[in-house]
């Protein structure tokens, strides 16, 4: 296969999107992609796949004279959402949607990829398909399987994340954290059932869990520096089955986002001694769980970075945005916590809708104008010799 055209992009990207698959699920997903680039010139070309998470893949690149290796890297997992775009490709797969762009994700890898299959780089590529980055921190995994050893470790990583607020193919970065880390929390309260017309006689968990809360909004509104920044959200709460009877636990389902990981450690810090304050106040047994597996901050690396900006400032083919970071979260955050890299937006101008939505309906514009941008910079970076 030659250079896609952009009429044969727009038709994978559609294809994906009609066939979307959930984290550690992407089966179909990974055997087109594998076909897809089995299409390409194989000439420098190498294909790895992975037995201990077999729906990844990774791409190398022999470079011509090479003095550093590139990874770029792609989710390609989708979420459990019901799609409500209308759209003639919609989601074929029940309950299944790409509602955070992540078919444009891979789309724009295969450009790229499919670019320099044609057009030999200097420097060394990699291309890493990753599996479940919405749940299950495929990312992560990944890593601690050793797959970025010897010539499949990049000595600089780079990544986008598709935005709807801005405009189609313009390309959004910062320096510092783009993406807050994520920790999920679990709060149980157990106390003691009782007759609702007999309260001295229980240990009502309702009240109990609604002190938690209150209490928690504490932290961010006087525990942390505004400057800084955090959230704490209780998304769920369960308690209780009629409306007669005081429950006697309690169970409420939260996350926290940070911009840092120190400021995640901190609000984890201050929760636990607002259980144990619950817990003597009420006479109550507080449990407080936190996985700690969620999401480190997408911390960018400043040297690489500062250069990325820089270059897409004065690429005539690039619009850049300057933006401000985002409570969302990213598990791509571990592997730049491992390896110096980059991300950064790929604007899809769906103003009216929002990542993770039903009616996410992303601008196909933006494909090819994504490509050109990111093709442009590797090929300048490359022109470093040091």
């Amino acid at each position: 296969m030659a250079q896609l055209t952009t009429e044969q992009l727009i038709d994978i990207r559609r294809h994906l999107h009609e066939y979307p698959e959930l984290a550690m699920h992407e089966f179909k997903t990974h055997d087109f992609l594998l076909n897809t680039i089995q299409t390409f010139n194989q000439k420098n070309l190498e294909i790895r796949e992975l037995p201990d998470l077999p729906t990844a893949l990774l791409v190398y690149i022999q470079g011509s004279d090479p003095k550093r290796t590139i990874g770029y890297r792609t989710d390609i997992d989708a979420l459990p959402v019901t799609e409500e775009t209308g759209l003639p490709f919609s989601s074929k797969n029940t309950g299944i949607m790409h509602a955070c762009g992540h078919d444009v994700h891979m789309t724009v890898a295969l450009g790229v990829l499919n670019w320099f299959s044609e057009h030999q780089p200097k420097d060394n590529l990699i291309f890493f398909f990753q599996p479940a980055e919405e749940s299950e921190n495929g990312g992560k995994v990944a890593y601690e399987q050793g797959t970025f050893k010897g010539k499949w470790l990049p000595d600089e990583f780079y990544g986008l994340h598709d935005n709807p607020h801005l405009p189609a193919g313009a390309i959004g970065c910062r320096m510092g954290t783009l993406f807050a880390g994520t920790t999920e929390v679990n709060v149980d309260l157990i106390g003691k059932s009782g007759h609702a017309a007999y309260p001295q006689a229980a240990n009502d968990m309702v009240v109990a869990a609604a002190e938690f809360i209150g209490q928690v909004q504490t932290i961010i509104s006087r525990s942390v520096d505004p400057i800084e920044g955090g959230v704490i959200t209780f998304g769920k709460l369960d308690a209780g089955t009629i409306r007669n009877v005081i429950a006697g636990q309690a169970r409420i389902e939260g996350t926290i986002r940070g911009l840092t990981q120190k400021m995640i450690e901190h609000i984890v810090a201050r929760l636990k001694q607002i259980a144990n304050g619950v817990a003597i106040s009420y006479g109550a047994q507080v449990n407080i769980q936190f996985n700690q597996g969620g999401y480190l901050p997408v911390e960018n690396n400043s040297a690489l970075t500062k250069r990325f900006i820089e270059f897409a400032k004065q690429d005539p083919a690039t619009e850049f945005v300057e933006t401000e970071p985002a409570m969302t979260g990213e598990d791509f955050g571990y592997l730049l916590s491992k390896i110096p890299g980059t991300m950064f937006w790929l604007g899809v101008d769906d103003p009216k809708s929002q990542l993770h939505a039903s009616t996410l309906n992303p601008k196909e514009s933006s494909i090819a104008k994504g490509i050109h941008s990111i093709v442009d910079f590797l090929e300048y970076r490359q022109q470093e010799r040091n």
